[in-house]
């Protein structure tokens, strides 16, 4: 068993974002002494939190990543990382026509100048 700030060291987790998903329940700790209220993590939640790092850099929301520890089996994570995946690239795309319009854009500018 883990306290917070080890946990925290080990994860990449900061404390604060610990306590935050305990709050919405999407990593809660594994034992709450119930003395001094000082949160224990196990090796369970260890893998459960390099989880949620790896779904938070991958730009998921609270509410996907709960999804995600929702499904206990983790049965539907794939499909969710191939949704995940196309959207990004999606967005990719959007971003690639506006970079193309400022071009056009500024091109159109720099005809008009004699």
């Amino acid at each position: 068993m883990h306290k917070i700030s080890e946990f925290a060291d080990m994860t990449g987790l900061s404390r604060e974002t610990l306590r935050y998903y305990a709050e919405v329940k999407l990593l809660e700790p594994a034992y709450i002494d119930p003395n001094n209220h000082y949160r224990y993590y196990d090796d369970g939640s260890y893998f459960l939190a390099v989880l949620l790092v790896k779904l938070k850099e991958f730009g998921f929301t609270i509410q996907e990543m709960m999804a995600v520890m929702n499904d206990q089996s983790f049965e539907h994570l794939e499909d969710l990382l191939i949704q995940k995946r196309k959207n990004i690239q999606d967005q990719i795309k959007e971003l690639q026509i506006r970079v193309e319009e400022i071009d056009d854009f500024l091109a159109s500018g720099k005809e008009d100048v004699p």
